[in-house]
């Protein structure tokens, strides 16, 4: 480790863990093995880092949070293992809400990339340049928000969607579909994506037809959600949207137009 670092003496630092010039790292803070920290690399207190990250030059992880609500209480935020952040990524800690941000294994943010407060993201997860995520917000594993696109706090986005770049996300994207166009809405079952992750093609087809009665048929959500439950065999990726759909408390997208 460089003499030009503030290290602090409390941290906990694996043995193989590699850190550049003009690096602070603040107390309680926790870096895994086989992990590197770029140059001019902040880590406040609160941070946690898995094995094998890699965080490259300006990114500040552990930051208070940026809610005029908080009043000072220990939280962390947390990056599982095999996590890219690069450059000028600014991930901040959690509140009382939840007491934790958390980004879990094998994502990759983006240049400029914001995580607020409180968020969860999923594992192999991409954000690309430019994302920026309000507070609570909840991300399923796979998915993908292509660069420039906002989302708007407490909402939630479904495993294994696509989310077109400078997008406005102020509704839930439910699992497995691509969204586009704004204001965001169903552009379809993201079938590339889940063929490249093992999907069948009778699972595909499957997803395809509970999506028609959701978003292409032109019914009410209550009405689908009737129609999907009496035609549609029974299946983890049923019981996966359903769930989802049941539970989104921002309300869904807008539908096919």
């Amino acid at each position: 480790m460089s003499k030009l670092n503030y290290i602090h003496p409390k941290a906990k630092i694996d043995s193989n863990v590699t850190i550049d010039n003009f690096v602070t790292v603040e107390e309680n803070v926790e870096i895994g093995e086989g992990t590197w920290i770029g140059p001019n690399v902040t880590l406040f207190s609160g941070t946690k880092i898995g094995k094998n990250c890699k965080v490259f030059p300006g990114a500040v992880i552990g930051a208070i949070p940026q809610d005029l609500k908080f009043d000072g209480e220990e939280s962390i935020v947390e990056i599982g293992d095999n996590v890219t952040v690069r450059e000028f990524c600014t991930l901040n800690r959690g509140t009382k809400a939840n007491y934790k941000t958390q980004i879990k294994d094998n994502c990759l943010l983006m240049a400029y990339v914001h995580i607020a407060h409180d968020c969860v993201i999923g594992k192999n997860c991409i954000l690309a340049n430019g994302v920026n995520l309000a507070g609570h917000i909840e991300i399923g594993d796979y998915a993908i928000i292509s660069a420039l696109s906002a989302a708007h706090q407490f909402v939630k986005i479904g495993t294994h969607s696509m989310i077109t770049g400078g997008s406005l996300i102020r509704k839930d994207v439910p699992p497995f579909v691509k969204a586009a166009r704004e204001p965001l809405s169903y552009a379809g079952v993201n079938s590339i994506g889940l063929r490249r992750r093992g999907f069948s093609a009778d699972r595909i087809n499957n997803i395809m037809e509970i999506y028609r009665l959701l978003y292409v048929k032109g019914h009410a959500i209550s009405k689908a959600i009737q129609l999907i439950e009496a035609e549609i065999p029974e299946s983890e990726d049923r019981a996966l949207i359903l769930n989802f759909v049941n539970k989104a408390e921002r309300g869904l997208m807008r539908g096919y137009q």
